[in-house]
């Protein structure tokens, strides 16, 4: 007997690979998006396949809400589990700022989501959070814990952290609704997830690798002097997902850091494109300043890694080649 899965956001990073891996091992998959930071091109590969069903749905729109509610009520007889995963976000560094559509996607529409799982009777919701949360605390040796209290910067010091706080409440709405026996779930705080086959360069390592390809060069913020980061890859931010759900003990409204411990400096993330692309020591122009940006943000793993088996797969290095091989096609 098969799952059913409700994936909101399902052509962004890790929506489109959730989808793959679930249709490629026999799950229903009803996807929807509305093309806000991605495109259809993501799940083209599995379009027509007849246990992905995809709809050009707003979480927003309450007509399309209830249309995907009915679709939902029809698909769930006769199947083993029913698990929404709630993947929408506002995500790109450039709409952080943009207050009024941080808290419409992220924290209505998540409330929205996770109010139709319970309606439906769904056994499982998935909320996908930030670890942009941890705002200026992340840069502590061995990696900030889901646990350690936060420190987050305010509108004194930037915008940007509204999508930081939408997600927070998010956090809160999963806990709640655990705590009360209306749903079994969980949060889960990525670290920054890149993929192949992401649509817009406005990510870090789309940008590098665009800005290489197109002129042999890169401009980053003056901030890319000293910032060190984590990259997962779509790939183990999916089986992460797939791991907490199958995990029951670990469904328990709480949260989960999901990151790599492969810590890279910017400009040697520059260096390493440059030499996949045969551009050696490419020139870095840096260019503009971002508040409230912290110098590393390393995520602890212990708390997913001890209640499951998970762990990621993809270095740095393969994923890097990955997204090279697909920027050439």
């Amino acid at each position: 007997m098969s799952d059913l899965y409700v994936i909101s956001g399902v052509t962004g990073m890790t929506g489109n690979e959730l989808a793959r891996q679930l249709v490629e091992k026999g799950d229903k998959v009803i996807g929807f998006d509305n093309f806000f930071a991605s495109s259809l091109n993501t799940v083209k590969d599995i379009i027509g396949n007849k246990s992905f069903d995809f709809f050009e749905y707003d979480l927003n729109n309450k007509e399309q809400m209830s249309l995907l509610k009915e679709k939902v009520l029809k698909e769930k007889n006769g199947i083993r589990r029913l698990v929404y995963i709630n993947c929408a976000a506002v995500v790109h560094t450039e709409h952080f700022y943009h207050i009024d559509r941080t808290f419409a996607t992220n924290v209505i529409g998540m409330k929205n989501i996770l109010e139709q799982a319970i309606d439906v009777g769904a056994d499982i919701f998935i909320n996908c959070s930030t670890s942009e949360v941890y705002s200026m605390i992340s840069w502590k040796e061995g990696g900030v814990k889901e646990s350690d209290f936060i420190t987050m910067s305010d509108a004194e010091h930037s915008q940007r952290t509204s999508y930081a706080a939408g997600k927070l409440l998010t956090e809160f709405f999963m806990k709640d609704a655990v705590d009360k026996g209306k749903i079994k779930g969980c949060s889960i705080r990525f670290a920054n997830v890149y993929s192949r086959n992401e649509l817009y360069p406005k990510h870090i390592i789309p940008h590098i690798l665009n800005q290489l390809k197109e002129k042999g060069s890169v401009t980053l913020l003056k901030n890319s002097k000293v910032n060190k980061r984590t990259f997962l890859h779509n790939i183990d931010s999916c089986s992460a997902v797939i791991t907490l759900i199958d995990s029951k003990d670990a469904l328990d409204g709480t949260i989960y850091n999901v990151a790599t411990d492969e810590e890279i400096s910017i400009v040697d993330l520059v260096t390493l494109c440059g030499k996949k692309m045969g551009i050696m020591n490419p020139k870095i122009v840096f260019d503009g300043y971002r508040e409230s940006d912290p110098e590393r943000r390393i995520l602890n793993t212990d708390k997913i890694r001890q209640r499951t088996n998970w762990m990621p797969t993809v270095t740095l290095d393969e994923g890097i080649e990955a997204c090279i091989e697909e920027m050439n096609r």
